[in-house]
């Protein structure tokens, strides 16, 4: 008796693959920190910017470059931190420039639904190429599960509907992290640059009160420079906090935005197909 073939399950559909885009922030920060002490020590500490010519001098009046150097080491830390917050913010900007893709987010949505409205999935696969963005991404995966789902004869309906939505989230979930990748980095520097500003600030007010205590009598220009250090501490790190703080609510309110208009597609998807199978 002749053993009768297995005929072959149907193919699944392919899934983006996983995104590792992006810069390496243990390759990037070592790089940023090299800038920050070079930039302190040969721009800042010039010696064109101090009297007669020596860094161990008072700043010239008004020049603001030997009054950052005055900050103290604590200094190449914060522009080691702000270079980092601004760096990781331009990369991001692109990143997620990119996964918008060409083209309003917004009209693709509403032509996606319209072309499953009447059943044109082929139609919405077209639209997902050349959108060419993250909803694209997802969206095609689901319709391309879709269409394995509507000539598949072995599932039922609510299966079908599981499997579908399950295809939903996994292609979703390879997107996202993408988008927020080195986000972390950003929201932790907008809390730790104020911490080290603040340690910046205390050391320069105790080289202040240190100067008065030593001769009993007002330095004033070691009380200056410790006034100068805390200072200048300070500036750079509420300035970089405050940066890192706006960039981390810009680029998560923009990835909101992505991620409902997946939601929104993902569902219009599986409503399609149980209206139709």
């Amino acid at each position: 008796m002749k053993t009768q073939t297995p005929s072959p399950a149907p193919a699944k559909a392919a899934a983006p693959k996983k995104k590792s885009g992006g810069l390496n922030p243990a390759l990037v920060i070592p790089v940023l920190l090299l800038i920050g002490i070079l930039t302190y020590m040969f721009v800042f500490g010039d010696g064109s910017h101090f009297q007669e010519g020596d860094n161990t001098k008072e700043p010239l009046p008004g020049d603001y470059f030997g009054t950052v150097y005055k900050g103290g080491f604590i200094v190449p830390i914060l522009f080691t931190c702000f270079l980092t917050v601004l760096v990781f913010s331009i990369e991001r900007f692109i990143t997620i420039g990119r996964a918008n893709g060409s083209g309003s987010i917004d009209d693709f949505v509403r032509k996606v639904k319209s072309q499953l409205d009447r059943n044109d999935v082929s139609g919405a696969i077209a639209e997902c190429d050349r959108q060419k963005g993250s909803i694209g991404n997802v969206v095609k995966t689901a319709l391309l599960k879709y269409q394995q789902l509507s000539t598949d004869t072995e599932l039922n309906k609510e299966q079908k509907l599981v499997a579908l939505q399950k295809e939903v989230e996994e292609a979703t979930t390879l997107e996202l992290p993408m988008l927020e990748k080195n986000l972390t980095i950003i929201a932790t520097l907008a809390s730790v640059s104020t911490l080290i500003a603040l340690l910046g600030t205390v050391l320069g007010m105790i080289r202040a009160f240190a100067a008065m205590g030593a001769t009993g009598q007002p330095d004033t220009a070691a009380l200056s420079t410790g006034i100068s250090e805390a200072l200048v501490n300070t500036a750079l790190g509420i300035g970089t906090a405050a940066i890192a703080t706006i960039m981390y609510s810009y680029f998560t309110s923009r990835i909101d935005v992505l991620t409902y208009n997946i939601d929104e597609i993902g569902l219009s998807i599986q409503q399609n197909f149980a209206a139709h199978y």
